[in-house]
């Protein structure tokens, strides 16, 4: 403190604060005077989080899913009319037991890459996936084996674009705002559009044209709906469309036409499939899926087609609630109908002679209405489990045309559902 004497006192004190402040030079060097914890004369070290490793491009994995529809009218046929995979009133039913081996295409891929995707299933719900041709008529029983996916995929840069995505094989129909593998789906039951209103399954070669971030364009050719090795009508159909990638991938828009001939044993009329599917995520919390429909048939012009406006909220990472409302048009009765024994459905495509069942019908013409509420609880599982999804609904389906009543065998106007299903993911 001598040498600080000349200042003068309040120059000196002034002099120390600053010092205590900003540390003290010493050979140009800054000397921090703040006291620092003591680390017993060892080096205090950062421990860093290591990465998360990437996901493996080779996956095998799986799910179980079974449920129960019931029906308080208790009809006599056992049916719930308008559904397919949910068909079945008050009984339960092991809708899927499914496997698949997958090398996904990279989405992030500049170059090219190559995929692959086989994916086997057993239970009543391939009594409707089925494909023409391909363990269409192995059993009558209502668990039935189906392979839904089999296919390869590419992926091919093209200059400054975003490449162009192949599959050729067998795949799921990118139209409507449901699919078959049901984690992807907000309900247990499935809309009109969905059972009655696109295609299931296509065989065949389908492109993904990425022309830059936010359009997509669709196009490729098939056997036809649901038609793998067995053709109804020897005929090929034409599947394309657009799709839109906006604000950051929280607002897509896929618009796809599916068009060639379907009906057996006629290659001359033509049916048109069409779908257009929005899905808005407008907040963390709140998704809107728009899903717009129109089908026609050459056949004695049949028109069919609506809309389904869903809203999924999410409380929290285990508890999401949902709401679909739909509306959906048969003009003739050619589309709707309910199918009593196992094989009837794949008997009717395929145009097979059979004996007609009295509890398979068709609904005429009608106009549905149906909405369904429902949430999604995902408690958490032990490993090696990946998730349980448990989804409670309630249903109302009612026919909107004065003159007929299609549901509980022609019997009445509307029908209420109470569904219960679990998916469990390995």
């Amino acid at each position: 403190m001598r040498g600080l004497e000349r200042f003068g006192a309040p120059a000196a004190l002034g002099l120390l604060l600053c010092i205590s402040s900003f540390g003290t030079e010493v050979f140009g060097q800054t000397v921090s005077t703040t006291p620092t914890p003591a680390t017993d004369g060892k080096e205090t070290k950062k421990v860093e989080t290591p990465p998360k490793p990437p996901e493996p491009r080779f996956k095998i994995y799986g799910w179980i899913e079974g449920g129960i529809t019931g029906n308080p009218a208790s009809p006599i046929d056992n049916h719930n009319f308008g559904h397919l995979y949910t068909d079945r009133a008050n009984e339960p039913l092991l809708n899927q037991m499914s496997i698949v081996a997958e090398r996904a295409l990279d989405p992030n891929a500049t170059g090219f890459d190559w995929g692959f995707k086989a994916w086997f299933m057993f239970g009543s719900d391939a009594r409707y996936t089925k494909s023409m041709g391909f363990l269409d008529l192995v059993t009558n029983n209502r668990m039935q084996p189906d392979f839904p996916e089999v296919y390869v995929s590419a992926h091919i840069p093209i200059g400054s674009t975003g490449g162009l995505d192949l599959k050729v094989g067998k795949y799921a129909d990118p139209m409507s705002a449901e699919t078959i593998d049901p984690r992807n789906n907000v309900f247990y039951s499935h809309s009109y559009i969905f059972n009655f209103g696109v295609p299931t399954t296509d065989t065949g070669i389908l492109g993904v044209f990425h022309l830059n971030k936010y359009i997509d364009i669709y196009g490729g050719i098939n056997r036809g709906a649901n038609v793998t090795f067995k053709d109804n009508n020897s005929s090929l159909a034409f599947e394309g469309g657009i799709g839109l990638n906006l604000l950051d991938g929280n607002l897509t828009s896929v618009a796809l036409t599916h068009i060639g001939p379907e009906n057996p044993g006629n290659n001359r009329d033509y049916r048109f499939y069409n779908d257009w599917t929005t899905t808005w995520k407008a907040t963390k919390a709140l998704t809107w899926i728009t899903d717009l429909n129109l089908v026609y048939d050459q056949l004695g012009s049949s028109w069919g087609g609506g809309f389904a406006q869903y809203f999924t909220y999410s409380l929290n990472d285990w508890l999401t609630l949902g709401m679909r409302a739909e509306i959906w048009r048969d003009e003739k009765g050619f589309y709707v109908a309910q199918f009593r024994a196992n094989n009837d459905f794949i008997h009717l495509e395929r145009g097979d002679p059979t004996a007609p069942d009295p509890s398979t019908y068709f609904g005429g013409d009608t106009t549905y209405f149906e909405i369904t509420w429902g949430v999604t609880v995902k408690p958490p599982v032990p490993k090696p489990l990946s998730a349980l999804l448990i989804r409670p609904e309630v249903r109302y389906d009612r026919a909107l045309t004065d003159a007929f009543a299609p549901f509980n065998q022609h019997t009445e106007r509307d029908q209420w559902t109470l569904g219960l299903d679990l998916i469990l993911e390995f």
